[in-house]
């Protein structure tokens, strides 16, 4: 195990900013730090560089207590939502600086600037100006520079948030080819679920400074441990229900379920868990919103209202008839 964190906690005055965080990270390894603004994310990422002083609790590297170690001797790189590249620098320049910093003799330099930029795919790059790069590029460039003197653990601050959503989704996947083919540790803060499942092999979930759930992505995905785990995790309603052989009978329907305990279950229903079909529950259309990829519909059943979807061709309106069907991949089981 690389990473260990064990009971830390953060208090700004009398605020506990952070609680009784506890998190491992092993070798080759990507955890993402994922909750809303305000959950102290970025203050444990924060605390665990050093960079933020901790009340109580130990931040250890293989063993080895980190609290006499100064932030820059962990032989972390660190990557911030802004990049903070040096502006009045050009891209080999804010690169050959992480490893003038780590002592990287200078003979040296202009090939590992070259293999970093080849990595990140900004190929002969060295001489562009830090203010004529997109912002993809800039963050490229950050991560090369964070990258240069070999860290033992990369530590990532919503580092594609501030891209439009194409570029961010683009990147992501490009990042986390990089991370998995290059066998490099990684934290993650965000509050972008689609950024964490994508970048991450597991997720540790936090909310008002504790960390309520973690484990793998999958896992923690299809079943939150909690109604306010479920609720970040785009769940917008629930249903009580009652699982045997694998089959779970609902008011709104039955559905079958791999690996679901027998008898009361509560699921959650994210807004794709119900499609407009031509057999199922029937219903009314309340609200419908085309989206890029579907229409998501607001529908009165009896005396409740819920979220569905209907394929993006679809003609529907307000007082529409429709009827609905559970699709297993739109359910989290809860608790």
């Amino acid at each position: 195990m690389a990473l260990s964190v064990r009971d830390l906690t953060v208090h700004y005055g009398s605020f506990a900013a952070v609680r009784g965080a506890r998190l491992d990270i092993a070798d080759g390894e990507v955890l993402a730090l994922l909750g809303p603004s305000g959950s102290g994310k970025s203050t444990l990422l924060r605390a665990i560089t050093g960079l933020e002083p901790s009340t109580s609790g130990s931040v250890r590297w293989d063993g080895a207590d980190l609290a006499p170690v100064p932030v820059h001797r962990r032989g972390f790189g660190l990557v911030f939502q802004d990049g903070q590249l040096f502006p009045h620098r050009d891209v080999a320049a804010n690169i050959t600086f992480g490893l003038r910093m780590h002592g990287v003799p200078r003979r040296e330099h202009a090939a590992r600037v070259k293999a970093l930029l080849d990595l990140v795919g900004l190929t002969g790059f060295e001489r562009r100006r830090v203010t004529e790069l997109s912002g993809g590029q800039a963050q490229r460039v950050a991560l090369a520079r964070a990258l240069a003197p070999e860290p033992r653990l990369l530590l990532l601050d919503e580092p594609l948030s501030g891209l439009d959503a194409g570029l961010r989704e683009q990147l992501a996947i490009d990042l986390a080819e990089l991370l998995r083919r290059n066998k490099i540790t990684a934290l993650l803060v965000t509050h972008d679920q689609e950024e964490a499942f994508t970048l991450a092999d597991r997720v540790a979930v936090l909310d008002a400074g504790k960390i309520r759930q973690e484990g793998a992505v999958r896992s923690v995905w299809q079943q939150p441990v909690d109604d306010g785990v479920a609720r970040f995790l785009g769940v917008t309603s629930f249903v009580d229900g009652v699982a045997a052989g694998g089959l779970v009978r609902t008011p709104l329907g039955d559905v079958v379920l791999a690996a679901v305990t027998e008898g009361p279950v509560r699921l959650g229903l994210r807004p794709h868990a119900l499609r407009v079909n031509e057999n199922g529950l029937a219903g009314e259309v309340r609200a419908a919103v085309h989206r890029r990829e579907h229409v998501r519909l607001v529908v009165s059943v009896g005396e409740s209202t819920v979220d569905a979807v209907a394929p993006v061709t679809a003609d529907l309106r307000a007082g529409d008839p429709v009827r609905l069907t559970l699709d297993p991949d739109g359910i989290a089981v809860v608790g």
